[in-house]
């Protein structure tokens, strides 16, 4: 009884510390939708030189995109004609530096780690789509003639986009619908990931394991590169392992190079931009990330970062309210797809499938 008392304290706490930030962080990626013309991006992103790979970067900070539609933006912005290092540089700052991951960052770990994850992840990005360009082996011909054929379809069936009506009600859906549908499962795991750490696991244990910093930076790359790590979800991952003695240098590793790679977005880029490609995405990330996590152990070691207690009892209103929502909002979209399978189900073995 006690254990689960622990466990249920501890799960709301990581979702009170979080809750009302990723809240508010949503409703403003949802008026950004609303804001910013699809095709922006699209018309900045075309030549392959410094500027587009910083536009790239910086567009990819405030845009409202989940962590998965990511993926399909970046290869329609190779097919319009993106240059690879924008493409990547777009793939990188877009997932770890959302406003709903910035404003979840600070509620884990306050304004200095969450500035310093922001602009290390933007020299990230912009070392990576620059390192790209440099070494891009297309010929300049084949380029050539992709960007003539381009022209000539866009000249003759272009047409000017028509501006969307500002909608209220799309800001909601898009906040709370599309966005929060895509990140609810890892962010679900991401929560009972870290309070099953933090309530079980014994520190004198974790302890060991975190005592060798930079066998624990290689431990934490090799473990979060290929998995899906939402960057909003990693977050109380994370705090977890900061709470259990992880180094904040070894969680920004965490933070940095799990939410920008995956199988599924190796898959992409080696199958959109080729195997060099890949190659340099990844080693860019791998080494830019264990630098800055070096660099953040080696001169801020002493900083308090941690933004939140599991020991507070008393929290305000506001962020008791957030979390109901929250909660509500998980456990519908949750058990919404079990109770939708189950009534499929049901049909089918009474007969009525067809």
């Amino acid at each position: 009884m006690d254990l689960a008392i622990s466990l249920a304290n501890n799960f709301l706490a990581l979702l009170d510390a979080m809750a009302i930030y990723i809240l508010i962080g949503l409703l403003i990626a949802g008026f950004l939708k609303q804001i910013v013309p699809d095709d922006f991006i699209i018309k900045h992103l075309g030549s392959g030189n410094i500027s587009s790979v910083i536009k790239a970067t910086i567009f990819g900070i405030p845009l409202p995109v989940c962590s998965c539609s990511v993926i399909p933006l970046a290869q329609s912005l190779r097919k319009e004609g993106a240059s690879k290092g924008a493409v990547q540089s777009f793939l990188i700052s877009s997932p770890i530096t959302g406003v709903d991951s910035i404003l979840a960052t600070y509620s884990f770990f306050g304004w200095f780690f969450t500035i310093y994850r922001v602009v290390s992840s933007m020299i990230i990005a912009i070392l990576t789509g620059i390192i790209q360009n440099i070494f891009d082996k297309e010929e300049k011909k084949v380029e050539e003639e992709e960007t003539s054929s381009c022209s000539c379809h866009c000249s003759c069936s272009s047409q000017k986009p028509i501006k969307k009506p500002f909608s209220i009600k799309e800001v909601f859906s898009y906040a709370y619908v599309t966005l929060f549908k895509d990140m609810v499962k890892p962010l679900f795991i991401g929560l009972l990931f870290a309070t099953l750490f933090t309530t079980l696991a014994p520190k004198e244990y974790t302890s060991l394991l975190f005592e060798n910093q930079i066998l624990t930076y290689f431990v934490i790359i090799l473990f979060s590169m290929p998995l899906y790590i939402c960057a909003t979800a990693s977050l109380p991952i994370a705090a977890a392992l900061i709470i259990e003695g992880m180094s904040p240098g070894a969680a920004f590793i965490l933070l940095s190079a799990g939410p920008a790679t995956s199988l599924i977005t190796m898959s992409v880029v080696y199958k959109s931009l080729g195997k060099t490609s890949l190659i340099i995405y990844l080693s860019v990330i791998a080494v830019l990330s264990l630098f800055f996590g070096y660099i953040f152990d080696t001169f801020f070691s002493n900083l308090q970062i941690l933004n939140f207690s599991l020991e507070e009892e008393n929290s305000s209103l506001i962020s008791q309210l957030s979390s109901f929502i929250m909660l509500a909002l998980m456990s519908y979209y949750l058990i919404k797809p079990w109770l939708k399978r189950k009534k499929e189900s049901s049909c089918c073995s009474s007969g009525s499938c067809h």
